[in-house]
């Protein structure tokens, strides 16, 4: 586990060195903002069109072996954009199908290598290997970015993307002598006997795209069929688009209504990176994560945002980001938490692969919402706004569920013992 979270810190400080040099490369080549988001969202688009395909190859073939060869595959396709920009050969047209190359390839990449981190650690400690995997991201983003500026302005463009392609080599270099741990799931397939219960006795099932039962529609159904997974979507769903985007929300607020300039707003950065590495460290100390924790913390992050909305000054707003990131950074520990190991573990691939397409589509459509009601409401509604819609849904959420599960009262009188064995 120690080896994989270091070769995960190496690949993430690449793979984000990569991102903020993709943004200058395509300003650079177009002179376009649009065009900048426009790169991201294909990069982005194959989540939406082929994670459930993703989800099911990673739960039809070996995960170490699916984890490194996609992990070569894009070291692969960072070394082919590197020699591009090298010898100048890079349009844009190629950037974008090269992108779309990695979206595609990361549709496999990302369950395979999650529940790979799984299978190294006991199960009871797998509540602790995603907060592991958790502070290697915020740290491997922090170092990533800076690395992307030294790089470019040392040794130019090229530069980022090789050292982004090693570190994908380097993660499928360790990734043969990692060792699960006895009883891990490292290929994992469907039970024999009868399907579970998820499945309708009088439902068709979908045609058996992956052979061995591997249906990708067994994955959606599973998905559709469980209160708390979709529970766990809404709650996501509303927090990525009405919270989150702090780097567009807190940076209109900073710069607008607070008078602040670049440095306050790096200030407010910083803030938040620490207090997300904090949430890592507490999350990693959760035995038994629910939906309901996830919940109870998206809520909280939703009053805390709204009360940032309020902010009459930096100060203030400083005090408040700092519990923000951390409610923010122990709800995603714990939503991940739920999602990883509450499916069978034949089904969590493709379980995965739904999620996966689910936040593509949030990861799509909530900046520019987001947008429209900055546009509506200014940088301080859209964070009041937001924080109390999420906090709003949550709380429906609870009372609905609280009504669904209500038990019924029962009388007084003595009922029979056929009733009582029926109701139980």
């Amino acid at each position: 586990m120690r080896w994989w979270s270091f070769a995960n810190f190496v690949s993430n400080a690449g793979t984000w060195m990569q991102l903020t040099v993709q943004n200058l490369l395509v300003l650079q080549i177009t002179g376009s903002a649009a065009a900048t988001g426009l790169s991201l969202s294909v990069q982005a688009a194959p989540g939406l069109l082929m994670g459930l395909v993703g989800g099911a190859a990673v739960d039809r073939f070996p995960r170490k072996l699916t984890a490194a060869v996609s992990q070569a595959l894009l070291g692969a396709v960072a070394f082919t954009t590197a020699f591009l920009v090298a010898f100048d050969q890079l349009s844009l047209g190629v950037l974008m199908a090269l992108a779309a190359v990695t979206g595609l390839i990361a549709t496999v990449d990302g369950p395979a290598c999650a529940l790979l981190g799984n299978d190294l650690v006991r199960p009871e400690d797998v509540p602790s290997a995603i907060g592991v995997g958790s502070l290697v991201h915020s740290a491997g983003r922090l170092v990533g970015a800076a690395l992307a500026g030294i790089a470019v302005g040392f040794l130019g463009t090229a530069a980022a993307y090789a050292a982004n392609g090693v570190s994908f080599l380097f993660v499928a270099a360790v990734i043969p002598f990692l060792r699960p741990v006895a009883g891990a799931v490292s290929r994992t397939r469907a039970p024999s006997g009868p399907a579970p219960s998820s499945d309708a006795p009088d439902a068709p099932d979908a045609p058996d795209t992956f052979g061995d039962g591997m249906t990708v529609r067994e994955g959606l159904r599973f998905f559709a069929r469980r209160p708390r997974l979709v529970g766990l979507a809404v709650i996501s769903g509303v927090s990525s688009v009405f919270g989150r985007n702090y780097g567009l929300t807190l940076a209109v607020l900073v710069t607008g209504p607070l008078a602040g300039g670049a440095g306050a707003f790096g200030t407010v950065s910083t803030v938040l990176a620490v207090g997300g590495i904090a949430g890592a460290v507490l999350g990693a100390r959760l035995r038994r994560p629910s939906v309901r924790l996830v919940g109870v913390l998206a809520a909280a992050g939703g009053l805390l945002q709204a009360a940032a909305g309020l902010s009459p000054s930096l100060a203030v707003l400083l005090v408040l980001v700092l519990p923000m990131a951390v409610a923010e950074s122990v709800s995603d520990t714990a939503g991940t938490t739920v999602l990883q190991t509450d499916p069978p573990a034949h089904l969590r691939g493709r379980v995965l692969g739904v999620w996966g397409s689910i936040r593509t589509v949030w990861s799509l459509a909530g900046p520019p919402a987001l947008g429209l009601l900055m546009e509506l409401a200014g940088a301080r509604g859209a964070l009041v706004a937001g924080g109390l819609a999420i906090a709003a849904v949550v709380l429906a959420g609870h009372v609905l569920h609280g009504r669904t599960v209500r038990p019924v009262s029962l009388r007084t009188e003595p009922q029979p013992v056929p009733a009582l064995g029926t109701a139980a």
